[in-house]
């Protein structure tokens, strides 16, 4: 019970503490880059264009390359060097690439 007390006692002199001091003041430069930040995270149709030939082909190319790049078994079925394939697979394609950051670049250009 006297644990509790002190605990209770502590926690509200930090609070009188901290409110006796006044509402914390923000950093100009701190603000303007979390505007950025959420910015930049709004939505797909602010984000830069993703390019299937630059971006999302490599990653495919260094995933999937034995079977759905020409030659491989499944390149008849599913050619993975045709951004068409990629757009009628959509998130399906997740069940083998797990990387989050690939997923999301997928994501966009799946989005455009």
């Amino acid at each position: 019970m006297r644990i509790a007390l002190l605990l209770f006692l502590l926690a509200a002199t930090l609070c009188l503490y901290g409110w006796a001091r006044g509402p914390a003041k923000l950093d100009a430069t701190a603000f303007s880059s979390i505007t950025k930040t959420e910015l930049k995270s709004a939505g797909p149709s602010d984000s830069p264009k993703v390019d299937f030939q630059t971006q999302i082909k490599p990653i495919l190319q260094q995933r999937c390359q034995p079977c759905h790049f020409s030659g491989g078994v499944m390149y008849q079925r599913l050619p993975f060097d045709r951004p068409e394939t990629i757009k009628t697979l959509g998130s399906k394609l997740f069940t083998r690439l797990k990387d989050e950051k690939e997923r999301q670049l997928i994501r966009q250009f799946l989005a455009q």
